[in-house]
């Protein structure tokens, strides 16, 4: 069904031809069953060999795809603050417009990315003064009022807070900012009262990594500590954010999803008896403990994934999907664990060459199969 969707890509990663429309695309699957099927996306200059809007290849899947899209890193306190002072918005800026004109949605990643190597360094230096924790209330109310104010009911979707448990003892991360305020709690609260006044139309996310592979027990059970301590204070959450970076865990991707798909729906089921959506916000996949083989590494990756997404999908409060990234040409991963025998990694549904991969049949049999949402 999908051997003709091509895109022939020149050096600079422009497309020299449209693609070839398959029967049904991702984005007409999720619609078909009341979801919205998304992915990551960048700023670039025009024609750069990025995974941008302004890249007519990359764009073209964009829109073949997508009904939903996310900054991969321009709404973030890195990119959006220079300084105390000080917001730069020209690049998501540009990235919103492109969206609004061709009638995509976008979410809003992140608010706060609450561990100190991920906030700017200004920010970890700064001096809060004599009342610092008023100061960096301050701060804090700032940023998230002005984010969400400049792009009103444009954006109807955040994550609020990013990452904040660490999963090594589940502990909560602190910040130059928590450390002024007194405490993690009251930092991330501050964050989703303030985005729920700002923002009174969004979903408000909590996002993080915990995941079903072995190893990841500590950091789930720190985020459902974290979820019911939410509702305990009554803070505005609507939903868990689930990043879903997978890692394979060998070819029978069958055998290890039956190993791992117990203690994940337990997760899963606590975290909604509590009441809370959920969202699949960054779904890619490492091909660790496979062979080289691109063959069978793509095969292995299909099946993990359909597997993955059969569970998560049975869950009627997850509504939207996101994938962080679709082409493996742009995916964040090769740069930040490039496999020891050295063939590039292939995480993302399209391949370097903007060609569809098992990994995309998985998704759209996942999504055929997904029980139809009110």
């Amino acid at each position: 069904m999908l051997a003709g969707l091509a895109v022939l890509v020149g050096a600079r990663g422009s497309a020299a031809s449209e693609p070839e429309v398959a029967p049904r695309s991702l984005k007409q699957l999720a619609a078909a069953k009341g979801m919205r099927m998304g992915s990551s996306f960048a700023w670039g200059a025009q024609g750069a060999d990025r995974g941008s809007f302004a890249n007519p290849a990359y764009a073209a899947l964009l829109m073949r795809d997508c009904s939903l899209l996310v900054a991969e890193n321009e709404m973030k306190w890195q990119a959006l603050r220079p300084s105390a002072t000080q917001f730069d918005f020209a690049r998501f800026d540009a990235m919103m417009a492109w969206a609004d004109a061709n009638a995509l949605p976008v979410r809003g990643h992140n608010l706060l990315w609450h561990q100190p190597k991920w906030m700017p360094r200004w920010e970890e230096t700064h001096d809060f003064g004599a009342t610092p924790a008023r100061a960096a209330e301050r701060l804090l109310v700032d940023h998230v009022s002005t984010v969400c104010g400049r792009y009103g009911s444009r954006i109807r979707s955040y994550d609020v807070v990013n990452e904040a448990v660490d999963p090594k003892d589940a502990s909560l991360y602190q910040t130059a900012l928590s450390r002024a305020m007194g405490s993690p709690e009251a930092t991330l609260d501050l964050a989703f009262r303030t985005a729920r006044r700002a923002a009174p139309q969004a979903q408000l996310v909590y996002n993080d990594y915990m995941s079903w592979e072995p190893g990841n027990a500590t950091h789930r059970a720190g985020v459902l500590k974290l979820l019911e301590g939410f509702k305990t204070r009554g803070v505005p959450v609507d939903a868990l954010g689930v990043q879903s970076h997978l890692v394979t865990q060998g070819i029978d991707a069958r055998a290890t999803i039956a190993e791992l798909e117990g203690e994940w729906r337990r997760f899963l089921d606590e975290v909604t008896a509590m009441g809370y959506g959920l969202v699949i916000t960054e779904l890619d996949v490492r091909d660790n403990s496979l062979p080289a083989d691109v063959a069978v590494r793509d095969r292995a990756v299909a099946d993990f994934t359909r597997g993955y997404l059969d569970v998560m999908l049975a869950y009627p409060q997850l509504r939207d999907v996101l994938l962080w990234g679709m082409t493996d040409r742009y995916s964040w991963i090769e740069g930040f664990e490039p496999r020891k025998d050295k063939p590039r990694r292939r995480p993302c549904p399209y391949d370097a060459a903007f060609k569809p991969k098992p990994m995309y049949t998985a998704i759209a049999a996942a999504l055929a199969a997904a029980p139809h949402r009110a």
